[in-house]
């Protein structure tokens, strides 16, 4: 999967290269990108990405982070347009409440690609994860290993449509394991510090429990905390790949699972989508989905984004 996305992002990319002429004989490209949040290595790793596949075709960049904020999201994609951007990849910390946003980059006529999560409005194509498929593979893998029985709790997310997606996977896989009970479901915001009361509270409460699902890996990491502070036994699986849950697993913690997104690999095929359109293409797919992949003690050491 990884060399067919790197094959589609270098065809993309080639396909800007080759026309260089056209950029430096009118204005230089110019890419805006908005993040829900730069305060995660996922994200980072994303950005990281896109300065160097910019960069790689002579386009100028500017990023803006909303902190999970909204109306500054909005505000941030207003003073993008001022600044004349050609493409807006938006990764939307509200999927509904940046539509108004979204409609404004198109009135302005800017190329709109959603990247790691859809938005509401006329967005020209969304690559992501497959976040449902992320739920379902992470709790069938726990729901295995505690041996198909045991009580389990979801440490969930902020309520945009990936996390959404990866909670009803997980209770899908959970439905199929007649011998798992879903104790409770809670919000530890995707927060290390949050998440970490959270399952203290969690434990507390349930003092059978056997397993925890986090919607993602910031989240999961306040969990093992909350988990080894325990001493108990209870299994822990999460969403993304981050190289610190890698590390964890690959250490034989309770942390035993992440299914793995890409995020350098979405951000890449993100702006070929967007680079195609920019160029001419007449037909651009309205949504490119890019697998996830199991990661555990198995594979963890030679795991990377």
């Amino acid at each position: 999967m990884k060399t067919l996305l790197k094959t589609v992002s270098a065809t993309a990319l080639a396909l800007a290269a080759s026309t260089g002429m056209a950029v430096a004989q009118d204005d230089q490209l110019k890419i805006g990108m908005t993040f829900q949040e730069m305060n995660n290595p996922y994200f980072v790793s994303m950005q990281e990405a896109l300065m160097e596949a910019a960069s790689a075709i002579g386009a100028e960049v500017v990023v803006t982070n909303a902190g999970h904020d909204v109306a500054k999201q909005i505000s941030d994609v207003e003073d993008m347009l001022q600044q004349d951007i050609d493409i807006l990849l938006l990764n939307p910390t509200d999927s509904a409440g940046i539509e108004s946003a979204v409609r404004m980059a198109k009135e302005a006529g800017v190329i709109v690609v959603a990247v790691d999560a859809n938005a509401n409005g006329p967005v020209d194509t969304f690559v992501g994860s497959k976040n449902r498929d992320a739920g379902y593979m992470s709790c069938q893998y726990l729901a295995e290993a505690m041996g198909g029985e045991g009580e389990v709790a979801i440490l969930d997310g902020i309520p945009v449509i990936p996390i959404l997606q990866r909670v009803e996977g997980c209770k899908a896989a959970l439905d199929e394991a007649p011998g798992i009970t879903l104790v409770d479901t809670q919000n530890g915001r995707q927060d290390r510090s949050v998440a970490l009361g959270v399952v203290e509270n969690m434990i507390q409460a349930h003092p059978n429990l056997g397993g925890i699902f986090s919607v993602n890996d910031g989240g999961a990491m306040g969990a093992l905390a909350a988990i080894q502070g325990s001493g108990k036994d209870i299994k822990l699986t999460s969403v993304d790949g981050a190289p610190e849950a890698v590390a964890a697993i690959a250490q034989g913690t309770p942390f035993i699972e992440t299914t793995a997104q890409f995020p350098r690999d979405q951000v890449r095929v993100g702006l070929g989508m967007a680079l195609a359109q920019y160029w001419g293409a007449r037909v651009v797919p309205s949504e490119v989905p890019i697998d996830v992949r199991v990661v555990d003690a198995e594979n963890a050491a030679g795991f990377s984004w």
